[in-house]
């Protein structure tokens, strides 16, 4: 699979992930409550897990697949459950 993460960065609305073949996915951070709502110093602490498949951040109890990424799904979490 060439779809695997291997960098991670943010700008004032955007997710970007590169990817190890060379692409680049911007997702809007709208998508993703805890990644919009969290601190610059939260989002720093970005985990590429699973040898590229996916992005995991602890503190915010966030896990984002990169193939889900690629087909534009974004948090399928309630919002009732997301904490802000």
């Amino acid at each position: 699979m060439s779809s695997l993460a291997k960098a991670v960065r943010f700008d004032d609305d955007m997710l970007w992930v590169d990817l190890v073949d060379g692409r680049k996915i911007g997702v809007p951070l709208a998508y993703f409550p805890r990644l919009l709502n969290a601190k610059p110093e939260q989002l720093a602490r970005t985990e590429i897990s699973g040898g590229g498949t996916g992005l995991h951040w602890d503190e915010l109890d966030e896990d984002i697949s990169v193939e889900y990424l690629l087909l534009g799904i974004g948090d399928r979490t309630h919002a009732s459950k997301v904490a802000a």
